[in-house]
């Protein structure tokens, strides 16, 4: 049976919004997803909150009631409160409905099948969290095989990070590695690695991508540096015909993504 919480001083409040600053989050191995269309896109992924918070006026609504019944069935709690905590927790002056705290998941490259997709999206020192967020959701729309953020990139689990997903977070497998731990395992198999620079003359229209086909974003400020650049089996620019030199990170990655999987249509 849910419990009521509307005090701002209750500890179980207090803890779960320290789970947006990123030490606690560590501490905890949780994290915070808002919003009825993220919780239920995880629900269809199989994943249960520990904590489910929602708003009292939408008890009734058969989506929420659903999060309600899974998060109870599974041994977690579901807690009935207002919108002023709801917003306390997500952060938000218009907070969504139902507020979920799930425990911290990703995958070990060891884990990785990279024959069960022909294409994954590789990200070096990505710092922003929504193109992050962006990136996942090209992953999930092309049918990605998974994200695989290398080195220092920012945190998949952060609130901003999760709400730019849109749910994607839970529908595409997120592996984390070092460079080494990634040249490693990628070179122990098949698997062409495609880099996105400035320094290259060959067009992203005109290369033909191998299957499995990893395409490798570096930093926003940085591009990748030119030791990964040298370990790829071919970089491609994107044309840029105005006087920006450079596409977004994220826009970029899925410009690279549709053309790889335009490609895959194509054959």
């Amino acid at each position: 049976m849910p419990r009521e919480i509307t005090a701002f001083s209750n500890p179980l409040i207090k803890r779960v919004r320290n789970l947006r600053d990123k030490k606690h989050r560590r501490e905890e191995g949780l994290f915070l997803a808002e919003g009825l269309r993220i919780l239920t896109e995880a629900l269809e992924a199989g994943r249960i909150p520990d904590y489910l918070f929602y708003a009292r006026d939408m008890a009734t609504h058969s989506l929420v009631h659903d999060l309600i019944d899974a998060t109870e069935a599974a041994g977690g709690e579901a807690i009935e409160t207002n919108a002023d905590i709801l917003s306390k927790l997500s952060g938000k002056d218009n907070p969504g409905a139902v507020v979920g705290v799930y425990p911290e998941f990703t995958v070990a490259l060891s884990d990785l099948d990279r024959s069960a997709a022909p294409i994954w999206l590789v990200a070096e020192r990505l710092r922003d969290p929504g193109n992050l967020g962006t990136i996942l959701r090209t992953a999930d729309a092309i049918g990605a095989g998974g994200l695989i953020l290398v080195d220092d990139c920012v945190d998949p689990f952060s609130v901003e990070a999760v709400r730019a997903s849109m749910g994607a977070l839970f529908t595409v497998p997120v592996a984390r590695a070092n460079w080494a731990e990634f040249a490693t395992w990628l070179r122990a198999g098949p698997g062409q690695l495609v880099g996105l620079s400035l320094d290259t003359e060959v067009d992203y229209q005109a290369a033909r991508y191998e299957a499995p086909t990893f395409l490798l974003t570096g930093n926003e400020a940085q591009g990748m540096p030119d030791f990964m650049a040298a370990a790829c089996d071919i970089t491609v620019k994107i044309p840029m015909l105005g006087k920006a030199d450079s596409l977004n990170a994220a826009i970029a990655t899925a410009v690279m993504a549709y053309e790889v999987l335009n490609q895959r249509r194509r054959g």
